[in-house]
């Protein structure tokens, strides 16, 4: 019986040290997310991370009596430091589901199955990130010299108009924080962002600019105007 009281006890002040590891990590990343979020979500963060730290000195307190013998009071440090958490759970899941921190922007939004017109062509000047629109879902239309790139407008960041960023030669930049994507992929190659930007297919025809969802598992966002005429 005191052998298995010894293990319990052992196994616990592990968990509560390695749940504290763990929160020092978890401090770094979320204050990276927090730098990026704007009002209310912003105010809703920071009591989220105050609460964290709250609970952080309550489970360090309690390991460090724990450590001096003192268990029952460690277990009522870390009881305290539970109900904290919990409560800063409650918030941190606010944040994710009303204000969408950290959620991809761009989930939700349809783009044509078949292609479809969305641009004359004389509009689409060379080296010019341009809007368009299909259905109310905006579109990130690139023209670079005889390739054409077709991106889900909307940043999957903190919904960023990457029609108003700047290229950096086959990528975007977003102009809310400056996240920047592959334009042939929409892979992430700079952050804050994590997820990557839906690409669709895209080509000239009839002097419209048409796009659709991609129909190969490549997902290529471009098709070159000689691939797309034999196509045709």
């Amino acid at each position: 019986m005191i052998n298995s009281r010894h293990e319990f006890a052992v196994a616990a002040d592990t968990s509560v040290a390695i749940g504290l590891a763990g929160a020092a990590g978890a401090a770094i990343t979320g204050v990276t997310d927090w730098s990026d979020v704007d009002p209310p979500a912003r105010r809703l963060g920071l009591i989220h991370g105050l609460l964290n730290i709250g609970a952080t000195a309550l489970f360090t307190t309690s390991l460090v009596l724990r450590k001096k013998k003192a268990r029952s009071g460690g277990r009522g440090f870390a009881a305290l430091g539970f109900a904290l958490m919990t409560f800063s759970a409650h918030l941190g899941g606010k944040m994710v589901y009303e204000h969408r921190v950290g959620v991809d922007r761009t989930a939700g939004e349809t783009f044509p199955e078949n292609f479809t017109a969305v641009l004359p062509e004389s509009k689409l000047a060379d080296n010019t990130p341009t809007r368009a629109m299909h259905q109310g879902v905006p579109i990130l239309l690139v023209r670079r010299g005889e390739r054409l790139f077709a991106m889900a407008e909307t940043c999957s960041h903190f919904s960023g108009p990457l029609s108003e960023g700047k290229l950096d030669g086959d990528s975007i930049v977003c102009p809310y924080h400056a996240s920047r994507f592959a334009l042939e992929d929409g892979r992430v190659l700079n952050g804050p962002a994590v997820h990557p930007q839906p690409c669709l297919e895209a080509r000239a025809r009839n002097g419209q600019i048409e796009v659709r969802r991609p129909q190969s598992r490549r997902g290529s966002g471009m098709l070159e105007d000689k691939e797309l005429l034999q196509a045709g």
